[in-house]
């Protein structure tokens, strides 16, 4: 190898710059005498410590070829400018100062660019999986998340650089070089503690399962590929067609799912248990098994029937909630519910509560399903332990809230369509429409005046009555014919208040008529006992004639304009058609009284 004061030659310049510096170095034998000395042991380390040796020698030709780069390049900027820039420099430094901090800070530039290996893929990844799930979902989060990325690559690619610097290259200690003081790589989290004090506890707990639960067990694959065969697709309640039946009640819903229980849990029990004991009645049953571990195999199987029922349990009632799924309704059960009006008050039967609870009556009655079965060890030897397949309390709250919240949202039509009765026709329920009418007959009114406010009621009823008997929401079939009769009812019984009044007023009216007609009657047919008498009754029956047979008529035509709307609302009793027709006749009779009288006066 040439001295660096010396220009290499061409062929040796070419080699430096084509060649990988590895193919410079011969593979490494040993003569045969020597080997032939030498164990493989031996042989190793002389092989181990000829490669350190080239390395280190690979190390330096690099940066050798490094240093001959870069002072020909600085010749040749020489060359082009003879005045090159000259750096500031303290004025103590000499010239081999100055050349060692201008080759530290080439080196370190040129240590910096070379390339590194990537952060592993599966790295990032394990990072990911320490970020919670709630913080990776929603809006902008893929964006936070390539940032989070970005950051820890570039944390990563800083580090390396700075590892790969102080690992190559040693600072002189010169002058100038102070600003390029390196900060120290990060320590570990002080306070943390990195030991692993449960990796004992597991293995004793793994030593514990392998040697108590006895899962290699054969009767414990038996009883495995029985629950599988009756279990994989059996639940307690068929909920497949519960759709199909229409609207239910709810007293129908709690028989029909209690029947559902009885019947599943009667199967179950002649069947999968039947199989089960029958394994372990035979003789063979406990090959293998050590008598000191008998309780712990029969413990075993009491946690695998537990384990397989309460998920059978727990299979049923997610298959229950999930008709009330919000995102699919064309599984959701349809309810009967009705609107019915009860000593004055508008109300839904069942209510709101009532619907909730005989709902929730289902996850109940399901989980108490099952809760009665001996364990196998239990019934082998006369016991009552029984298993414990009671639904994990987990499930039965995420059923309960997920069930009233799909109630309450299925409700709110109903509960709207409600509010929309009381607020049109609530008046007549609520003593307010009773008020009225009560100060409305205690104030002077017309005839019209009266029929005006009772065809106002009328019209109420008819719209009532025209209202839709059913209602249907996606969960309500919302039966209103109810509610429609009764307030359709109270329209009807204000309407016949007033009329009533009306009608009692017209009575009145046709007596008062027959009595002044009775009146006109008698006196005109009274005989005179003196000359003025008699000219006072001449008088009195022209004065009638005139004008007092005129106003009656008048009456008559208004009573009969009256009667003729009460015959559409009202129903006359016999003594009132008798009135009606004795008013109608008697200007008749009165003329022909008076007539009469006339002839005869004539006569005389």
């Amino acid at each position: 190898m040439q001295n660096s004061g010396e220009a290499p030659s061409k062929k040796t310049k070419t080699t430096l710059v084509s060649q990988n510096p590895r193919t410079l170095f011969f593979p490494t034998i040993l003569p045969s005498s020597v080997t032939s000395d030498v164990s493989s042991l031996q042989s190793k380390l002389l092989t181990y410590r000829r490669c350190n040796e080239q390395q280190k020698t690979l190390n330096q030709l690099r940066i050798d070829r490094a240093l001959k780069v870069y002072h020909r390049s600085m010749e040749e900027k020489y060359h082009r400018n003879p005045v090159p820039p000259v750096p500031e420099l303290p004025s103590t430094m000499n010239s081999e100062q100055k050349q060692r901090r201008v080759n530290y800070l080439f080196m370190k530039k040129c240590v910096e660019s070379n390339p590194m290996v990537p952060i592993p893929q599966q790295w990032l990844t394990s990072i990911l999986k320490l970020v919670p799930q709630s913080l990776m979902k929603g809006k902008d989060r893929e964006l936070l998340t390539e940032k989070l990325l970005g950051e820890i690559i570039r944390d990563y690619e800083m580090s390396m650089r700075r590892l790969m610097v102080r690992n190559v290259l040693i600072k002189p200690d010169v002058k100038g070089l102070e600003d390029e003081e390196e900060a120290p790589l990060p320590l570990l989290p002080l306070g943390l503690d990195f030991s692993r004090p449960w990796h004992n506890s597991f293995i004793q707990a793994k030593n514990k399962i392998l040697s108590n639960l006895h899962i290699l067990h054969p009767t414990m694959k038996t009883v495995l590929d029985f629950s599988y065969a009756a279990f994989s697709t059996f639940l307690i309640v068929d909920f497949s067609n519960f759709g199909l039946k229409g609207p239910i009640d709810c007293e129908s819903l709690k028989t029909d799912v209690s029947l559902s229980c009885s019947r599943a849990e009667e199967k179950i029990l002649n069947t999968w248990y039947q199989k089960v004991l029958g394994v372990f009645t035979q003789e063979d049953a406990l090959n293998g098994v050590k008598p000191d571990q008998v309780d712990s195999l029969y413990n075993c199987v009491a946690t695998l029937m537990s384990n397989q029922l309460k998920e059978v349990l727990t299979r049923t009632v997610e298959a229950f909630v999930k008709l009330f799924d919000t995102e699919d309704g064309s599984c959701l059960p349809l309810f009967k519910m009705e609107l019915t009006l009860d000593e004055k008050k508008m109300e839904f039967y069942p209510n709101f509560q009532d619907l909730e609870e005989a709902i929730l009556f289902v996850v109940n009655r399901i989980g108490e399903t099952l809760q009665n079965i001996q364990t196998v060890r239990s019934w082998l030897m006369g016991g009552t332990t029984t298993l414990d397949t009671e639904l994990p309390d987990h499930v039965v709250v995420w059923a309960t809230s997920t069930l009233k919240k799909s109630i309450r949202d299925n409700l709110e039509g109903p509960k709207e369509y409600f509010e929309n009765y009381v607020e049109k026709y609530g008046w007549l329920v609520d003593g307010t429409a009773h008020a009225r009418v009560e100060r409305f007959e205690a104030e002077e009114h017309s005839f019209d005046e009266y029929t005006a406010f009772i065809d106002e009621f009328f019209t109420l009823k008819k719209e009532i009555l025209s209202l839709p008997e059913v209602a249907h929401f996606p969960m309500i079939c919302l039966n209103c014919e109810d509610l429609k009769q009764g307030l359709a009812s109270n329209a009807n019984t204000l309407a016949e208040m007033l009329v009533n009044r009306i009608a009692a007023n017209y009575r009145e009216e046709n007596e008062k008529i027959c009595r002044e007609f009775e009146a006109i009657k008698e006196r005109a047919l009274k005989v005179p006992e003196t000359t003025e008498e008699m000219i006072e009754t001449l008088d009195y029956i022209s004065e009638v004639k005139t004008k007092g047979i005129r106003d009656l008529l008048l009456r008559i035509e208004e009573c009969c304009r009256q009667m003729y709307y009460l015959l559409d609302v009202f129903s006359f009793a016999p003594e009132d058609i008798a009135l009606n027709t004795e008013v109608v006749l008697w200007p008749r009779m009165i003329n022909s009284i008076l007539d009469e009288l006339d002839d005869a006066r004539a006569f005389s």
